[in-house]
C-alpha cells in the first residue's frame, strides 16, 4: 500500500496498488482488471489540486501517468499531446515548434489532463480557460475502450469531458489549438485598492491579461498587466541577477521566512501583511509568453477560489474587506483577482457567464477555516462557482443550482461509466454518490 499526498498536504489516500502504464493498451488492461475486481480507478497527476479531485480511492487502483508525456502529433497549429505531460514540458516543446498556448495560469506544474479537467484558467477578459483551447480528446472508458470526442465527433461527451473532473474516463491524449509563439510585455506596479476597483472594467478591457493581488490587512495591491509585444519588437527580459533577487529572494525566500514567523507569532501577521503591501515596487520587462505567465511558487499554501459574475466583483471585495477585520486569525497571503471570457463548457466556472475569479490563500499550517467559510458565505450570495481543484464545502445539491448543465453532465457520466469506476470520495460529494 502506498500513501498518496497532494502538494499542499490537504489530502491523503491509500490506494491498494499503483500502476504505471506506458501506453493505452496497458492502461486499458489495468482499468478492465480493476473494474472486474470491483475497484475504482483514478489517474495520478502532480497532486497540485487542493481538493481531493485528483486523489486515488482508498483501496483502489491509481494510474501513474508520469511516463505518459510529450507531444505526439502536430498539424499546423493543432498539437496532440499525451495527457500526463506537465505544462512546463509542454510549454518548452511548443516553443521549440514555434507555437504557444494562447493563455496560461501562473503555475505550470500540473499535467495537461489535470489542468483542463479541473477548469484551470489564466486571466484575460477575451480569453477562456485552458479547456477552451482543447479541440479533441481521447478517453479510455470503464470497459477499456478508447473513445475520441470533439465538437463534431461525440459532441456531448466533448462538452462534458473538457472539464470532466476525471469522472468520465482516463484521458489518453488532448489535441490543443495553439497559436504562433509570441512575446509578452509585463508591467507590474503598486496601486491602491479603491483606485483599481474604480478602473476595473477599463483595466480588464484595455489589457490582454490583467490581474491584481490585494494584501487583505492593507489597502495596497500589486497590479499586473501583460500585453503582446508589437511585431518586430525585441523582448527585454529581466537580468539574471534582478530576476534572482526579486523572484527567488524576495518573493520566495524572504516571504517564506515572514510566513514562518507569522505562523509562530500570529500577532506579527497583520504588520507583516501591511509591510508586504507597502514595499511593493514597480517592474517592467518582456519575454516569451510562457515565461511571463508563469511564476515560481516555493512557499506552500492552501487556497479557495470562486468565479463570481464580473458585475458583482466590487460588492464581493467590499464584503470581504469588511470581514477581514473580524476573522479569528489573521491572513498572511494576498488575495488574487482575475478575469476571463464566458464559455460553453458544461462544468466550467465560466459557463455562459463572464467571470471574475477571486482566490484567497493562507500559508500552510496556519488556521484558515474561519476565513474560508466567511469567504464562501460572501460568494454564495452571488451564485459563486468554486474552482474544482481548490478548497470548498459544496455538495451536489448546492452545485446543481449553480451549473445549468449539471444533470446533463451526470447523464453523460452514467452512459460512459455506469458503475462509477472513476469515482472517489470527492466526486461522491460534488456529483452525488
Amino acid at each position: 500500500m502506498t500513501r498518496w499526498t497532494n502538494w499542499a498536504a490537504t489530502e491523503t489516500a491509500d490506494p491498494a496498488r499503483v500502476a504505471a502504464p506506458r501506453d493505452a493498451e496497458a492502461a486499458a488492461s489495468e482499468i478492465r482488471a480493476a473494474v472486474e475486481a470491483g475497484l475504482r480507478v483514478r489517474p495520478l497527476g502532480t497532486g497540485h489540486s487542493f481538493t481531493g479531485v485528483g486523489a486515488p480511492d482508498d483501496g483502489g487502483v491509481a494510474l501513474d501517468l508520469s511516463h505518459w508525456s510529450g507531444v505526439v502529433g502536430v498539424d499546423g497549429e493543432l498539437v496532440t499531446v499525451r495527457a500526463g505531460t506537465p505544462l512546463h514540458r509542454l510549454n518548452r516543446e511548443l516553443d521549440e515548434l514555434g507555437l504557444a498556448m494562447a493563455n496560461l495560469g501562473d503555475i505550470d506544474r500540473q499535467t495537461v489532463a489535470g489542468a483542463i479537467s479541473t477548469g484551470t484558467h489564466g486571466t484575460g477578459a477575451e480569453l477562456g480557460g485552458l479547456a477552451t483551447q482543447v479541440e479533441a480528446m481521447e478517453l479510455l472508458l470503464a470497459d477499456g475502450s478508447l473513445r475520441r470526442c470533439s465538437a463534431t465527433e461525440d459532441p456531448e461527451l466533448f462538452a462534458a469531458a473538457r472539464v470532466g473532473l476525471g469522472a468520465l474516463g482516463v484521458i489518453h491524449t488532448v489535441t490543443l489549438r495553439c497559436v504562433p509563439a509570441f512575446d509578452l510585455s509585463a508591467d507590474e506596479h503598486p496601486e491602491r485598492l479603491d483606485s483599481v476597483l474604480e478602473r476595473f472594467d477599463e483595466l480588464a478591457r484595455d489589457n490582454d491579461h490583467f490581474e491584481f493581488y490585494w494584501f487583505p490587512h492593507s489597502s495596497n495591491t500589486l497590479v499586473k498587466r501583460n500585453n503582446r509585444l508589437p511585431a518586430g519588437t525585441s523582448p527585454e527580459p529581466l537580468g539574471r541577477l534582478r530576476h534572482f533577487v526579486e523572484y527567488e529572494i524576495v518573493e520566495n525566500r524572504l516571504f517564506g521566512a515572514l510566513c514562518r514567523i507569522g505562523r509562530r507569532i500570529p500577532a506579527a501577521v497583520r504588520p507583516f501583511n501591511r509591510l508586504s503591501g507597502a514595499v511593493l515596487s514597480a517592474r517592467s520587462y518582456s519575454d516569451r509568453s510562457h515565461r511571463v505567465f508563469v511564476t515560481r511558487r516555493d512557499v506552500r499554501f492552501v487556497e479557495s477560489e470562486y468565479a463570481v459574475p464580473v458585475e458583482e466583483l466590487g460588492a464581493v471585495i467590499g464584503e470581504l474587506r469588511s470581514a477581514v477585520g473580524t476573522l479569528e486569525h489573521p491572513v498572511m497571503f494576498p488575495i488574487e483577482v482575475r478575469v476571463a471570457a464566458a464559455d460553453e463548457v458544461w462544468m466550467s466556472t465560466a459557463y455562459r457567464r463572464r467571470p471574475a475569479y477571486v482566490a484567497i490563500h493562507q500559508f500552510v499550517g496556519m488556521p484558515y477555516r474561519h476565513y474560508f467559510e466567511t469567504f464562501e458565505s460572501i460568494v454564495a450570495s452571488v451564485g459563486g462557482r468554486p474552482h474544482w481543484g481548490k478548497m470548498h464545502r459544496l455538495d451536489a445539491a448546492a452545485l446543481r443550482s449553480r451549473y445549468p448543465r449539471f444533470d446533463d453532465f451526470l447523464r453523460v457520466r452514467k452512459a460512459v461509466d455506469p458503475g462509477g469506476a472513476f469515482g472517489n470520495p470527492y466526486l461522491d460529494r460534488v456529483l452525488g454518490a
